[in-house]
């Protein structure tokens, strides 16, 4: 009876903290949808603080300000992009300040981020300074700040020059511990995405292929800091391969860090360069806040025309639709009822003339893929689709990218991937011998169990898996030839799994041109024959009331104790094994490439 009455107790306490969150969320909405817009002083310097991931798009929950769960002050590179337009028209802002430390992102994403950085200081008459915190720079928060004018760091802080490496972990030694056998299949001598299952170590193909892409991070690391210092790259590699070093006093000796200096000293620099007195109090604004002054107040023109060009963000893992109708459900995949629903809304609004499509996904579901490809190749006989890769398009991500009629990368965006495997895991000895569960079964048919997880594959389950790898892979080179003008022999030497860097891509001829969105959406627009347009934002943001019911289970954990729920770790993992746990043909790249 005393159990009954505790889990009464919770799960009333449960909806209570619910209903709270859902109070409190509508009078917290509803203020800040009335705050006054900011008026920014004159002598005005924006304050940018980078720090961790930099995404393409910023939330569209308005629940994350409730929780206080965006990341880097809302900074993503949609609304950098706003706010160095608007403050470089900005009459009162004199200046940007750039404080950044440890970096995350995507080399990718950060390319795009050193570009608009770059191109405010080359085309304003106003300063852009980087500087850091006691936290220092790594080499990607290093990279960003070599855009600016000048890099400042304190004296004592901690400064990363030291290269970058990729580590992949593998499983096989834990599955023979544990009593688990990973039955792979798979189609391309590149397709590492299933080595850590079977495998200790990298095989040479795999060593080889990240390798290039490393050398690609590498490269336009080395370019920019180049290009910053006038240090030669020869010189750079040495310092890089010398003893490791790591003061932001070695990066002023070796010009690599133009002043250190206490954030104290930076400001009063700051008031000189505006004309300030040094007794005068200068006037930051933060980048949340600068986010809410409006283009015309800021002194920028809003294009005349009706005409639109719809930006469609899709991210996350291309999967089946899975308990959409759960009222918890929150878009964070790829699905076949998500991109209909973007592409439906978009046929709706006859003001848009044409869409460039933001891919970041490393693949999954391979029949999925295809229904999406399927509906790219309709959409685009009547209106120009233009793929932006984001960090990672890479399997499945390419096979629904490859359906536009133009592709469009960064140099060190992850694509490719033209390859296709399936998993089955046997569990059997786990279950029986590990743990004591033990099975039994009826059948009709020989076969009718053979893709149970407590069963091995005999050699004709695993001729008939093959086979159906095999064709899935056939369709895909076949498809990918196709699209990009080449026959099918050219595509299966590119093809073959091989997972090839956005600038060795461009080269191969599996993307079109380099660049990031604002690239993506010249060649739209030029498609498209219009000159000025706007641009339409999709998925549409959703109503408060909406997206509370898709966020507020995972909102609400945030209140419970900790134990309760996976380490993000465990998580990632957990959702890496998740995605493998159908029996499919999958055009996937499960483990992350984190170049550090």
């Amino acid at each position: 009876m005393n159990f009954f009455k505790t889990l009464i107790a919770a799960t009333l306490g449960t909806l209570i903290a619910l209903l709270l969150i859902f109070f409190i969320a509508i009078i917290t909405v509803s203020t800040s949808s009335q705050e006054p817009e900011p008026y920014i002083q004159s002598n005005s310097v924006l304050k940018i603080s980078l720090s961790g991931m930099l995404p393409s798009q910023d939330s569209q929950n308005p629940l994350d300000e409730l929780f206080n769960q965006s990341n880097n002050d809302k900074v993503s590179l949609e609304t950098l992009k706003e706010n160095l337009s608007k403050a470089q028209a900005h009459d009162n802002v004199e200046g940007i300040w750039l404080e950044i430390d440890f970096m995350t992102e995507s080399w990718a994403n950060l390319q795009e981020a050193h570009r608009l950085i770059s191109a405010f200081r080359d085309s304003s008459d106003k300063f852009i300074y980087a500087s850091t915190n006691d936290l220092g720079y790594n080499e990607k928060g290093y990279y960003l700040a070599t855009a600016t004018d000048s890099v400042f760091a304190p004296p004592e802080s901690f400064f990363e020059f030291d290269g970058f490496f990729s580590q992949v972990t593998f499983f096989d030694n834990m599955f023979e511990k544990i009593g688990v056998d990973a039955e792979v299949i798979r189609h391309g001598k590149y397709k590492g995405a299933v080595e850590p299952f079977y495998r200790t170590d990298l095989s040479e193909e795999n060593e080889y292929q990240l390798t290039q892409i490393l050398n690609q991070s590498s490269s336009v690391f080395l370019d920019a800091v180049s290009a910053k210092t006038g240090h030669s790259k020869d010189e750079l590699n040495n310092l890089l391969n010398s003893q490791p070093n790591l003061t932001t006093q070695f990066g002023f000796q070796e010009n690599l860090i133009d002043s250190l200096v206490y954030t104290d000293e930076l400001v009063n620099y700051m008031k000189n360069r505006i004309g300030l007195d040094e007794s005068a109090s200068i006037k930051t604004v933060n980048f949340d806040r600068y986010s809410k002054v409006s283009p015309s107040s800021a002194g920028l023109s809003t294009p005349s025309t009706s005409d639109k060009i719809a930006v469609v963000y899709a991210n996350g893992p291309i999967m089946p639709e899975v308990s959409s109708d759960s009222p918890f459900n929150n878009q964070q995949q790829i699905t076949v009822d998500f991109i209909k629903e973007q592409l439906d809304d978009i046929r709706e609004d006859d003001d848009v003339k044409a869409i460039v499509l933001r891919i970041s996904s490393p693949g999954g579901s391979g029949s999925t893929s295809d229904a999406i490809w399927r509906m790219i190749h309709e959409t685009k006989k009547d209106i120009p689709v233009i793929v932006s890769m984001g960090n990672v398009a890479a399997s499945g991500g390419y096979y629904i990218a490859m359906a536009g009629d133009s592709i469009v990368a960064e140099p060190t965006t992850i694509t490719g991937s033209i390859g296709v495997f399936g998993t089955k895991f046997n569990a059997r000895e786990l279950l029986n011998d590990k743990i004591g569960i033990t099975f039994d079964e009826v059948k009709t048919h020989e076969h009718a169990d053979w893709l149970l997880p407590t069963s091995g594959l005999s050699s004709s389950e695993e001729k008939a898996f093959q086979q159906y790898i095999d064709n899935f892979y056939q369709t895909f080179i076949t498809k990918a030839a196709n699209d990009r003008g080449m026959s099918v022999d050219e595509m299966d030497e590119l093809a073959q799994g091989r997972v090839w860097a956005g600038g060795d891509a461009k080269e191969n001829g599996l993307v079109d041109e380099l660049g990031g969105l604002d690239k993506a959406l010249s060649i739209a627009a030029e498609k498209a024959n219009v000159d000025t347009y706007k641009i339409a934002k999709y998925p549409k943001p959703k109503t408060f009331y909406e997206l509370f019911m898709g966020s507020a289970a995972t909102q609400a954990k945030t209140l419970l104790p900790n134990s309760w729920f996976l380490s993000d770790e465990m998580e990632k993992v957990q959702k890496q094994f998740s995605i493998l746990e159908r029996p499919d043909a999958l055009t996937l790249f499960p483990y992350d490439i984190t170049i550090e």
